[in-house]
Parts: C-alpha cells; structure tokens; sequence
C-alpha cells in the first residue's frame, strides 16, 4: 500500500533526515520531497547513467534549509518558489548555466518572473512543478455545503476531525484567504493579527498537523480526519486506495497555488555534469505525463504542459477555477519569519 510505504519511510527519515535514503547513484545526491523520486519524472537521467540519483528527503521547506545552513551536503534541492531567496541570502547555491539546459527557454515565463530567480547574476532556480492548495473532503461524510466556505475549518462540529499541512506557508495561505487577503506580499499588521486569530480558532479542531502528502491521506484513510487543506498529491494517494474524496479548489474564499523547482548547491559532493542531466530529465516532454500520474501536480514546461491539458486530473486540480487564488510567490523574507514564529506558538497553543 503506498500511503504506508512512504509514510513509514518518512517517518523513519525525520529521525535521521541527514543520512542519505534509496542509495543509487552516488555521483548525484538529491535532497528533495518525498514522492519525488518516482522515476519516470526523470526517466531520461535513468535512461543514460542507469540508475537513480542519490535521494535524501526532508518534510518541509524550513526544515530543509536548516539541515543544508547546518552543513548537509547535497548537489541539488527541491524548494519551493518563497525559499529561494533564503538560500541565496545564505550564500548556500550558485546559478545554473542555461546553455547546459536546451528545454530552459520551454519553461513559462510566469514562473521566472522575479529578480530572486533570475537577475543579472545569471538563474538561480529552474522551476519544474506546480500544483494547488485545496480543501479535500471525504464527501460520503462531509456535505459540499459545508466545504463551500474555509470556514469549515473553524466549524464546531468538525473539532477533532480536520487536518492542516505543518508547513508555515501553506497555513497562512489559507488563514489570509479565510480572512479575505489574497496578496501576501503587502500585509498590513491588521491583516496578520486577524490571520493569526483565525488560525487559532482553526487550531482547536486540528486532530493532527501532516508532515507530509501521504501522513495527510493515511489520516484521511484511516477515518481520524474528514477534511485536509491538501496538496494534490494527497487526494492522488487516496484515490489510488480507492479512498472516497473530492478536491474543492473554489470555496468562496479561494484557494491557493505554489510552485516548487531545483537550485544548484555550492560544493555539492557529485558530479556537477550529472546535476545538469537530471535538470534535463525534468524538462523533458514526457515527464509531463509522469509528474501528473504519480503526484498530480503541473509541469512548468509549455511543451510538458500541452500533452497532458486534455487530461481529467488537469481539468480537475490544475485548471483555473472561478475563486480568488492566492498565489504562494516569494514575499517579504521578515514577514514570513514573523508568520514561522506565531504559527510555532499556535501549534503549541499559545
């Protein structure tokens, strides 16, 4: 059963996150999410070294740059778009070399669009996989009334039986759409403090904060939760067990979007050329096709894109939606501490 599988490997890792997990290549570590190793996202790297990279996994975004400013080496990582400023700030990545990567020029100009990514200095990511942050729900036990509206998650008769993601960013996507922000770039204090206050009212119906997409499905499966602020990858692993769920993208408040992408750490321990082969994987057409399947997220490549927009789990969990959407962009680095900080006291129950 994979919800279990890779549950269990990521609860095994977060005790030991540093050591390196499903050793294959070792010119090439990988330091990345988990589920991101299915290989036919990559199969081109696969396909001319003959084996995997090296994969080692963490099980959200801040903890990964911490593991990487505290001296974990790998040669390439996964963040998502508002990390990378972090990185750069740390001096911890060094831009890539565009002429090494022939499918660059195919990647959506959207996903580019802000000096933290490219500037004179050279590319400092190349994003590759995007997706939405959503309401998914058992519909056999919750009414589509009830996930009209993100208030849901503060609905007294859902106390003990919602889960949200352990991942600051994601939580306060949600807490700004549900308090009616949808640009988290320009924040005022009000803002925050009337997010923060929601959040807290949103805290005492968590059963449980998931680490990562397959806990959220086991929690789902299991029966101990009805409703999730979910990635796509969670109603994917649920569907695959034949789980009953629905992904509702459009309450009245909205829904969130993020992208995530590769950045090329300084001093990597592998082959730098090897690093570039797996970027180049990634950008092929075809895995398109595999990232939709195995995860359920979008490709950042035009070319990708265009062979899988007929497809149903496009139509359902990638296409636009007639809601307010905030997008998860970089902001303000101060304003996201602030937000890592009181989300910390909120899980704690201050």
């Amino acid at each position: 059963m994979r919800l279990l599988t890779t549950s269990a490997l990521g609860t095994a890792l977060a005790s030991a996150i540093a050591l390196p997990a499903l050793a294959a290549d070792g010119e090439l570590t990988v330091f990345d999410w988990a589920g991101f190793e299915e290989p036919s996202i990559f199969q081109g790297y696969i396909d001319k070294h003959g084996d995997s990279p090296t994969y080692a996994f963490y099980g959200d975004d801040d903890e990964a740059f911490q593991k990487i400013a505290s001296g974990f080496k790998a040669d390439v990582a996964h963040p998502c778009s508002q990390m990378v400023s972090k990185y750069r700030d740390a001096g911890l990545i060094e831009p890539w070399d565009t002429s090494k990567i022939p499918n660059f020029d195919k990647i959506d100009p959207q996903f580019l669009a802000s000096e933290v990514f490219k500037d004179d200095e050279g590319v400092w990511y190349i994003p590759t996989d995007w997706g939405a942050t959503a309401i998914a729900y058992n519909p056999e036990t919750v009414p589509a009334e009830d996930v009209a509206t993100l208030q849901v998650f503060t609905e007294p008769k859902y106390q003990g039986r919602t889960s949200l993601p352990d991942s600051s960013d994601d939580v306060w996507a949600l807490a700004y759409l549900a308090t009616g922000v949808t640009d988290w770039t320009d924040v005022t204090d009000e803002q925050f403090q009337a997010a923060a206050d929601w959040l807290r009212k949103a805290h005492a119906n968590v059963a449980a904060y998931w680490a990562d997409p397959s806990e959220q499905a086991q929690l789902m499966a299991s029966g101990a939760v009805d409703i999730a602020w979910s990635w796509n990858d969670g109603v994917v692993y649920l569907r695959n067990d034949n789980y009953p769920v629905a992904f509702q993208r459009a309450p009245k408040e909205g829904s969130s979007t993020f992208f995530c992408g590769y950045i090329n750490l300084k001093d990597g321990p592998g082959n730098e050329e090897k690093a570039y082969d797996f970027i180049n994987a990634w950008l092929e057409p075809s895995a398109g096709k595999a990232l939709l399947d195995t995860i359920g997220y979008g490709h950042t490549s035009t070319e990708a894109m265009a062979t899988i927009a007929e497809e149903p789990a496009v139509k359902e969990g990638l296409s636009e939606v007639d809601a307010p959407i905030l997008a998860q962009t970089p902001n303000d680095p101060a304003q996201r501490e602030k937000q890592l900080a009181e989300f910390e006291k909120i899980k704690a129950g201050f």
